[in-house]
């Protein structure tokens, strides 16, 4: 885990690449993010009742999530929870200058045709992101 957690004090971008798994990241992600975003690393807090200020010098953040519910279900219905996670809670407290998120859906049921278009997609969100 020092490995990584002094690569992410260098870095600056990140990109996250996950499936919605019942609303959030997957398990293994999770226990990524709670051994590697620390405190003192990502991020430092001065008391219970104050905001984190953020250590990282990520300037750009992409987050690709693959999901099987369609977007005008997702907000009414779930409010876009990855949304929540990524974009209010880890991101901005620890230093994140700003960031990207795109969702390719539905994955159940697409094309071969589909799934190469994603990866072109991909291919162009992160030249965006991370060029320069």
């Amino acid at each position: 885990m020092q490995s990584h957690r002094t690569e992410i004090t260098h870095a600056d971008g990140l990109l996250i690449v996950h499936p919605n798994w019942w609303g959030k990241p997957p398990a293994i992600l999770a226990g990524w993010l709670d051994r590697v975003l620390v405190p003192g690393v990502a991020y430092r807090l001065a008391s219970a009742d104050g905001t984190p200020e953020g250590l990282l010098s990520i300037r750009q953040a992409l987050v690709l999530n693959t999901s099987d519910t369609h977007a005008e279900r997702e907000e009414r219905d779930l409010g876009d929870p990855l949304e929540l996670i990524w974009g209010r809670c880890v991101l901005p407290y620890c230093g994140v200058q700003t960031y990207k998120r795109h969702i390719f859906r539905p994955v159940v049921g697409s094309s071969d045709a589909q799934r190469l278009s994603w990866l072109a997609d991909t291919e162009a969100l992160c030249g965006a992101a991370f060029a320069g």
